[in-house]
């Protein structure tokens, strides 16, 4: 059976927000894509304070400099489309108010006809947290707790009743509540953010770094739950960011997902074997505009689905 693919939609600043994310939306529904996402890169510090993902000297790439905020996005794409999920991967949730992301994914579904999946993971930049987040850096995993814990809440029948540290409802009805129930999905890299997703979520969103490590992360993630007792199956969704150029690349030094399409597609052949629900392609960064992104996103999905994906 083939694996559903997603394409990740533009939000980066070569593109025309307004014309190309309806555009590309359509055509990506059109070629047979299943799922369309978003991610979440809130602000460029610059001078950089941290290295990206936190780690030093890293620098992060030109491309964050400006990045469409992701639910307006999503809301552009949901307006041009009848089938394809609406997906996150991911949300920095604790940026946001609890309270107001519930009801913003709550309507975000009920408008679409039951297509948000939301993915959320706590994020790693000390000057997004400054600039947006209700509370500190050093507080993010109870933050994103108490968001599920008011996501549930406010997707639940009314009365909504909910004392936390940050939201408080005393008792109130919620509206619009979502079509179906939201899914949760996690990024989760360490022991206690996977902790979380097994006892809390409904998914997990890893990143693709090759598939012999992929591998070992799934299965240590299906032990773990089979340790706490989950029986429910965690969702995955695997999150490619390709980098494609129209010339192979050649040698050994190649990332996995470099390349041209057949290269990209190979890596998705070897990735799928590992037994990822669904695999979203993030294609747009090298990309010039709207149109490259259209035509490399319908060659690598007819390579991918000829391939056996």
């Amino acid at each position: 059976m083939a694996t559903p693919l997603g394409l990740g939609l533009p939000q980066m600043r070569q593109y025309d927000i307004g014309t190309d994310v309806p555009d590309v939306a359509r055509a990506a529904e059109a070629a047979g894509y299943e799922s369309l996402w978003v991610f979440e890169r809130a602000l460029f510090p610059e001078p950089a304070t941290q290295g990206l993902y936190g780690v030093d000297g890293l620098p992060w790439p030109d491309s964050y400099r400006s990045v469409a905020e992701p639910l307006v996005t999503l809301t552009l794409a949901a307006a041009a489309t009848e089938r394809a999920r609406l997906g996150s991967s991911v949300l920095v949730a604790p940026l946001h108010g609890p309270f107001q992301l519930a009801k913003a994914l709550a309507t975000l579904d009920a408008a679409s006809g039951g297509r948000v999946v939301a993915g959320f993971g706590t994020g790693w930049s000390h000057d997004e947290y400054a600039a947006a987040a209700p509370r500190p850096f050093a507080e993010r995993g109870r933050a994103l707790d108490e968001l599920i814990e008011v996501c549930r809440a406010v997707w639940g029948p009314d009365p909504v009743a909910y004392d936390g540290d940050t939201a408080k409802i005393a008792s109130a009805v919620v509206g619009p509540k979502p079509a179906r129930p939201i899914p949760i999905l996690l990024a989760a890299s360490n022991g206690r953010a996977r902790r979380r997703l097994v006892d809390h979520a409904d998914g997990w969103l890893p990143a693709a770094r090759g598939a012999g490590g992929l591998a070992e992360e799934w299965r240590g993630l299906r032990e773990l739950a089979a340790e706490r007792g989950r029986t429910q199956p965690i969702h995955t969704v695997l999150r490619v960011n390709a980098r494609y150029r129209a010339k192979p690349y050649e040698g050994s030094g190649r990332q996995p997902f470099q390349g041209s399409a057949d290269q990209i597609v190979a890596d998705l052949v070897a990735h799928a074997e590992v037994g990822m629900d669904e695999i979203l392609l993030d294609l747009q960064a090298p990309l010039r505009d709207a149109g490259e992104l259209k035509e490399v996103a319908a060659e690598v999905y007819e390579k991918a689905r000829a391939a056996g994906v």
